[in-house]
């Protein structure tokens, strides 16, 4: 059923959480992304104990499905397996033409912040500061 609330405000963001966080399925996540939620909705894409050593194929494909409908006013929350992680931008680049978000999370502010990635920028490079 089609809901002319959402057709009419636009697509709402997602933040797709890569991977649920450690302690989730023991009932005690060992850190609170709550506070992600006011960039979109939370998606979590795939469970705390997901590998990717073995066999890659699969574990590509199910990410290219869960990921298939992301846009650039969504985000990515970087949680999990960092091998992990990398094929999820590596898909979310290659849907967006190299223009995604991802959130960081700010130890000091204890806040996320968004953090806009564009691959095929092409603005100047200070060669002062080497």
């Amino acid at each position: 059923m089609v809901n002319y609330n959402e057709l009419k405000e636009g697509h709402k963001p997602i933040v797709y959480v890569i991977q649920e966080i450690p302690g989730t399925q023991e009932g005690r996540p060992k850190i609170n992304i709550v506070g992600a939620s006011k960039f979109g909705e939370l998606q979590v894409l795939l469970p705390e104990l997901s590998q990717i050593i073995f066999s890659p194929g699969p574990l590509i494909f199910k990410l290219r499905k869960l990921l298939n409908n992301y846009t650039p006013e969504d985000f990515l929350l970087l949680t999990g397996d960092p091998a992990i992680i990398g094929v999820a931008c590596s898909i979310v680049s290659d849907i967006t033409n190299g223009r995604y978000k991802v959130l960081k999370w700010d130890k000091q502010e204890r806040q996320y912040y968004p953090i806009v990635i564009n691959l095929f920028e092409k603005g100047k490079i200070d060669e002062e500061h080497k």
